[in-house]
């Protein structure tokens, strides 16, 4: 098997992939190979919810550990379809291929923080809003935070587990680490951003088929629920796709996403009928306002190691992967 850095011959039958002064050759037919292995870990990542035959619904803790076997052995083997996918089309780069997916030290800190802070920032509105309702103080607040019994309850609950952890873990390496890598060379970073969460959002639609398999709803109900649900995940997945490839970095989408589950989207029309709804309204406002001011500053890819791994599977030079 070639090294790191060789060039090898395009197995596809066109040009050399290379990465040498910079520059990147897309091989001919690299994108139809990309789409195929994209789709194929999307079709994967929903079927391994499936394998198991249970009457129950999706919350019963006893469903949630089943699925979390084979997601997690889906998600463990996701790697090997960008290393196939590399060795069939010849790509070659000069990172690896953890460092493609975003598992690297370099700029490790800031990838923790920034895009973390800058989506709280974004929901300056529930937050303002959770903090006056919240019947605890600031203090009360820290002191939960930091005693153990609080997080052993917490990961003892299989529904928080899933939705703050395994989820989040799972969607973003196989959704963001291990599809962008591979669609970044055909469509440019730009491009690429919103065709990765089409197979996000598009996964996301077998929420359906237990909707209507225990009658949760009337069937123009749980299709306006589903609309609404992939547009949702749509927008948010170009969002951490966006991070992954300004920071180069799997933990910053990873840390946002839990947050963004912890959260839930914001309850427009609680905030409408609040008693303090000017000044919970005015921060959303602001949140949304200062998101957009601070969402190129956040993620400057200077702070997290020029140029990012992903950003040199492209062959020409995006605003996306500069400074």
């Amino acid at each position: 098997m070639a090294e790191e850095g060789d060039l090898s011959p395009n197995l596809l039958g066109a040009e050399e992939a290379k990465h040498g002064s910079g520059d990147f050759v897309a091989p001919d037919g690299l994108c139809w190979m990309s789409v195929l292995v994209c789709l194929m870990l999307a079709c994967s990542y929903v079927g391994s919810l499936y394998v198991w035959r249970s009457d129950l619904p999706r919350d019963n803790p006893a469903v949630i550990k089943r699925r979390f076997t084979s997601v997690l052995i889906v998600s463990g083997l996701s790697p090997l379809f960008v290393w196939a996918w590399r060795e069939f089309t010849g790509v070659r780069t000069g990172s690896s291929l953890l460092a493609l997916m975003g598992i690297r030290f370099e700029g490790l800190i800031p990838a923790v923080v920034l895009p973390v802070l800058l989506t709280m920032v974004l929901f300056l509105g529930p937050l303002m809003q959770l903090a006056m309702d919240c019947p605890w103080s600031f203090i009360d607040g820290v002191r939960v935070a930091f005693d153990p019994w609080f997080w052993m309850l917490c990961f003892s609950d299989m529904r928080w587990l899933r939705n703050q952890v395994v989820a989040p873990l799972t969607e973003e390496l196989v959704f963001r680490a291990c599809m962008l890598p591979m669609l970044v060379p055909c469509a440019g970073p730009s491009t690429a951003i919103f065709i990765c969460p089409l197979f996000f959002g598009v996964a996301h639609f077998h929420h359906v088929i237990e909707l209507l398999r225990f009658r949760q709803g009337t069937l123009s109900g749980i299709f306006l629920s589903a609309v609404f649900q992939f547009s949702y995940t749509a927008v948010f997945g170009a969002f951490t796709a966006f991070i992954f490839i300004r920071t180069g970095h799997l933990i910053g989408p990873v840390l946002c996403h839990s947050f963004c589950n912890y959260m839930g989207f914001p309850s427009i029309s609680t905030a409408m009928e609040h008693p303090y709804r000017l000044t919970i309204l005015s921060s959303y406002l602001l949140g949304v306002f200062l998101f957009f001011f601070l969402l190129f500053p956040f993620t400057n890819p200077s702070y997290y190691g020029l140029p990012t791994p992903v950003c040199t599977l492209t062959s020409s030079p995006s605003s996306l992967c500069l400074s």
